[in-house]
């Protein structure tokens, strides 16, 4: 897959990978659950299966009400 793509391209896929995982990072642990969870950001597919269990999973606030 990385056949020719050189120190650059490794670079960008670096750069790519921390600023997607760095703000699940922060929001999985945020809800209570582990950080690296957000490493699944990385896999397709999975990625939305992660997403649409965040966005519909109670959070630590809407526990709170009342």
């Amino acid at each position: 897959m990385l056949n020719n793509v050189g120190l650059p391209g490794v670079f960008m896929v670096v750069i790519y990978a921390a600023i997607l995982i760095v703000p699940f990072w922060k929001i999985w642990g945020r809800t209570g659950h582990s950080p690296w969870i957000s490493l699944l950001m990385l896999i397709p597919i999975v990625n939305l299966i992660t997403l649409y269990v965040l966005a519909f999973k109670e959070w630590p606030l809407e526990n709170n009400k009342g």
